[in-house]
């Protein structure tokens, strides 16, 4: 059972400056609630127990959200009355949920940050892998992670979240060759004309311990970093490692415009939102 997930949240999000010049991006709200609260709920769901936040020193604020309520706040709540304020503030951080923290002292890449949490999940035969900024939104079930989670429980198979993207954007992601719905080979950004497909790999990996033995030997790659990619790749050939065709829509909320998107997609489902939403849309567009 994979009990422990990595969240690599370290990087600096320049692309959403001036905003996340103090506050970081991982911290921004989806509606009314930060990317990285929904990616916690999402391991949650998934049985997940463990938190690895992989940080950098100018990011305290990430480790504060996973803390118990201030009971300053909790008890101003309480005396007020505002129940429902109440329940969305304790129900911020799952109870019973570990969350260590790892310092990624330098930005190298993300198979340098997954490889820093290597202590944290010593002696586990596996652990899951979330990027924080791909919110996949899925009405249908428990979540991507929890069907990915299932897959290795029931099967013994490792997996990739993947998602068929323009060929033109090959160079932007990890890409996979297949023998049916096993990984057979990946490449990590590769020009659309040697791109090996269109299937990208999107911000949900459950991978065997030997990925991280892998990346204690991978060399820079791609833009100079340690990828992840290569770790991965390095297993292939003794691991099955599936490719995970995930229900619910990915918004890249490492883009202003993905993040705009999951803003408008979820506030349209609120029930609060919905129709004044609906009925101003029209007077702009």
């Amino acid at each position: 059972m994979i009990s422990t997930v990595i969240l690599p949240v370290a990087g600096l999000g320049t692309r959403f400056l001036p905003a996340t010049k103090s506050v970081p991006k991982e911290l921004l709200p989806v509606v009314d609630k930060p990317l990285l609260q929904y990616a916690v709920e999402e391991a949650w769901r998934a049985g997940i127990r463990h938190v690895v936040l992989v940080n950098s020193p100018k990011k305290a604020g990430l480790e504060a959200h996973l803390r118990p309520a201030d009971p300053e706040l909790v008890a101003e709540l309480t005396a007020k009355g505002k129940q429902d304020l109440l329940d969305a503030l304790l129900g911020a951080v799952p109870e019973g949920l570990k969350v260590t923290v790892v310092m990624q002292p330098q930005a190298l890449g993300l198979g340098h940050a997954v490889w820093c949490a290597r202590e944290a999940v010593a002696g586990e035969p596996g652990f899951a892998v979330m990027l924080v900024d791909d919110f996949i939104d899925d009405t249908t079930g428990p979540g991507c992670l929890a069907d990915m989670v299932a897959l290795q429980a029931r099967t013994g198979a490792w997996s990739l979240a993947v998602e068929e993207v323009p060929r033109e954007h090959t160079n932007r992601y990890g890409v996979v060759s297949l023998a049916g719905e096993r990984i057979t080979a990946m490449v990590e950004k590769p020009a659309p004309e040697v791109a090996p497909s269109n299937l990208a790999v999107v911000g949900r990996y459950v991978l065997p311990a030997a990925v991280m033995t892998a990346l204690d030997h991978v060399k820079p790659g791609a833009g100079g970093e340690i990828q992840l990619t290569d770790g991965i790749a390095a297993v292939l050939a003794d691991e099955q490692v599936q490719a995970h065709r995930f229900a619910g829509v990915r918004y890249d909320c490492g883009s202003k415009f993905g993040y705009a998107q999951a803003n408008i997609a979820l506030a349209l489902r609120d029930p609060a939102l919905a129709a004044p939403l609906r009925a101003w849309l029209p007077e702009v567009l």
